[in-house]
């Protein structure tokens, strides 16, 4: 089979399309014909060796994806050869074939194409466990979201409207403001054309957000956190932008805030039931249409690599996904 592979640390254009030996279900794994399998902005870190985890060289980027099974090894219930699944893992996906642990998996409801499959489960999932777990976001508060156009970004819009708030959608360019909108967002700000602590001001009246989503840190984390309502929450979700914020602690004691960490990847492992339920509430909502996940391109296996340079120069708005 053909798979994309990384055998050293650096920029995606270093990564090469390779022919592996198909691979086999050990007991209590699943094998899937990959359909299709999506792109994030930590798979452009994973590859350069800049993420939390740095999976053991040489390996096949790509976390999450959607596809049909076809094998399943010994002691595996639940899930049939032929049967649509979505599956995440920590890497594998960017490849013909992809083989996981069972727990890896969700059944695929039948009303849901492979490519918005295999594009909600980092962002939608992320995007869910920060804002309705982590940042506990109630009906009528006002949330901002940072680097709204992102797949998370706009996730966390269309989960924050889905649950009843306000929402403050901050970008680069007025394109992908308008893609937020679109997805429901109810105030836009260009932070790069305006000030964004004054705009936020001018949105919430003075008082600020209740809840503050944060996937990008750099320069936009601090003027954010100063505009934070009285006992808000920032979630720091990423660093997109690349640099870590150092933030000044006396914010949070005049402002009774909180700072909170959202790491999806390791609540799914340690709260698996709870990582189901949120999962279930999301594909549910997804038929219900209340959330619209965006697949804005798609990409040839060959053509990995620039999927993720387009990824890092911000140029793509929700999410694209690579098609073996």
């Amino acid at each position: 089979m053909k798979a994309v592979r990384c055998t050293a640390w650096g920029p995606p254009d270093s990564l090469v399309l390779d022919n592996l030996p198909e691979p086999v279900a050990g007991p209590g794994d699943i094998v899937v014909d990959v359909k299709a399998a999506g792109v994030n902005f930590p798979d452009v870190l994973t590859v350069q060796g800049k993420y939390q985890v740095r999976p053991p060289l040489p390996f096949t980027p790509g976390n999450e994806f959607a596809g049909v099974v076809r094998a399943v090894g010994a002691g595996v219930d639940g899930f049939v050869p032929g049967q649509r699944v979505i599956g995440f893992t920590r890497t594998g996906a960017f490849a013909e074939q992809a083989v996981a642990p069972a727990s890896a998996f969700l059944p695929m409801p039948d009303d849901m194409d492979f490519d918005v499959a295999a594009a909600i489960t980092l962002t939608y999932g992320t995007s869910y466990h920060a804002v309705a777990d982590r940042g506990a976001l109630q009906a009528g508060e006002t949330m901002l979201v940072l680097g709204a156009a992102g797949g998370v970004g706009l996730a966390a819009i269309e989960i924050g409207k889905a649950l009843g708030a306000r929402v403050i959608a901050a970008a680069s360019s007025d394109e992908k403001l308008a893609a937020c909108k679109a997805h429901g967002a109810d105030v836009l700000i260009n932070y790069e054309t305006g000030d964004l602590r004054e705009a936020i001001r001018a949105a919430t009246g003075g008082n600020g957000p209740d809840v503050i989503y944060d996937p990008v840190g750099g320069k936009y984390s601090e003027p954010a956190l100063r505009s934070i309502a009285w006992r808000g929450r920032h979630l720091v979700v990423g660093f997109a932008a690349g640099e870590i914020p150092r933030l000044p602690w006396n914010l949070m004691l005049l402002k009774g805030a909180s700072v909170v960490g959202v790491f999806w990847g390791d609540f799914t492992r340690k709260e698996q039931e709870a990582h189901l339920a949120a999962m279930a509430r999301i594909t549910g909502w997804i038929s219900e249409g209340k959330l619209k996940p965006l697949v804005s391109a798609r990409y040839r296996l060959a053509d990995t690599a620039q999927a993720l340079q387009d990824m890092a120069a911000r140029k793509v708005i929700g999410k694209v996904v690579i098609v073996p």
